[in-house]
């Protein structure tokens, strides 16, 4: 008999922290190379090496690009990995990006109707790490909309998304790596 394909979100505000998790998270669940990280479509990327600035960009449109990276993952990563019967762990999913729109003033009914259509997950884990004191913009979504969102202040915008993700039930996974 084989297991339940499950999706498992990873989401917090350090992105090489969510990272760590995630692939130690899939190595406890046996899952094999199904890890889906942010900007798997390279929509972020591609804005970076186009050279546009994109310093004065609304913190709706980094989040509408978020929905449509997320929409591509879930095409073309999630959905076929949850298909052929594998477990997925997907590092960051909506809590991050939903955190990032709260501490950004969105309403929360714009951002519900945005990511309305992701699939819910099997298990949520919130990673406790505190984000990068120097955030680099492509290690994690929010590092990156706090290095290119230069109308607001990067540190304080970190915290609050932080504090949007609350207290949540850290996994036992998610206690080790505070731990460290």
């Amino acid at each position: 008999m084989s297991k339940r394909p499950r999706l498992i979100a990873v989401d917090g505000t350090n992105g090489r922290a969510l990272l760590a998790a995630a692939e130690r998270m899939a190595d406890v669940n046996g899952v094999e190379k199904s890890v889906s990280r942010w900007d798997a479509s390279g929509l972020f990327e591609q804005l970076v090496m186009a050279g546009d600035d994109i310093s004065t960009t609304s913190a709706r449109l980094l989040l509408l690009l978020y929905a449509a990276d997320l929409a591509f993952r879930l095409r073309w990563e999630i959905e076929p990995a949850l298909d052929e019967g594998r477990t997925v762990v997907a590092a960051p999913y909506v809590d991050t990006a939903m955190a990032f729109g709260r501490a950004c003033g969105l309403p929360a009914k714009w951002l519900n109707n945005l990511f309305r259509f992701a699939r819910k997950p099997s298990e949520r884990h919130v990673i406790r790490a505190a984000p990068a004191a120097r955030p680099r913009g492509t290690s994690g979504f929010i590092e990156f909309g706090c290095v290119h969102l230069e109308w607001l202040d990067g540190r304080a915008l970190a915290a609050r998304t932080r504090r949007h993700l609350g207290p949540g039930r850290p996994s036992r996974l998610g206690r080790r790596l505070r731990a460290r």
